[in-house]
């Protein structure tokens, strides 16, 4: 049996010191930013130059494996921790129990927020663009007869589809948010539209 938790816990102490730091810096980890996107992005450059480097698929697998294992580690432990403040991870109880925990860094008495907007905009752009691209590897492997590279395209959506449900999780907190923000955002649509109904006639 297991079970989702969703839990608002601090993450460690060590935020505590980030949160004292300049505010001027527009992008306080530049090494994990760098990080962020190094993996994620040389495994798609890898798929799509691989044949240009060398004949041995096994080679191009096990470096396009290696670099989606690298990227799913360091996204998961250490890039969503700092830059957003999102944490996630997989624990087993006493009982055997496997318990899903999504944490979420507490906002400080302050109110003020330890990551920038620049840092947040490249994790979220990373974390969702580059599953985009290997759902577009898949289609195209598939529909192409490539069936050698069928799993490591696979393996790509995977490792960044479940770091991508993780954040998610992490970041609007149940399921049931999911689709409460999806009906605030059509309910929204909907009221523009009646509200101005003339923006929306053909000139």
């Amino acid at each position: 049996d297991s079970s989702d938790d969703i839990e608002d816990v601090s993450l460690f102490d060590a935020d505590d010191d980030v949160s004292r730091r300049s505010k001027k810096s527009k992008i306080r980890h530049p090494v994990a930013s760098f990080f962020h996107l190094f993996f994620r992005v040389s495994a798609i450059v890898v798929y799509l130059l691989c044949e240009l480097l060398t004949s041995s698929f096994i080679a191009c697998m096990v470096t396009i494996i290696l670099l989606l294992s690298c990227d799913f580690w360091a996204v998961k432990n250490v890039t969503g921790r700092l830059m957003v403040g999102l944490r996630w991870w997989n624990q087993v109880d006493d009982d055997g129990r496997s318990h899903w925990v999504f944490e979420a860094r507490k906002v400080s008495a302050q109110g003020s927020k330890t990551s920038s907007e620049a840092e947040s905009r490249i994790f979220w752009l990373g974390l969702i663009t580059c599953p985009m691209i290997w759902v577009i590897f898949a289609f195209s492997a598939l529909f192409s007869f490539k069936v050698k590279w069928l799993a490591v395209v696979v393996m790509g959506v995977v490792l960044q589809g479940a770091n991508l449900y993780g954040y998610i999780r992490c970041k609007v907190g149940s399921r049931k948010n999911l689709t409460s923000m999806a009906t605030n955002y059509l309910g929204k649509q909907f009221l523009r539209q009646v509200s101005f109904p003339g923006f929306w006639k053909p000139s």
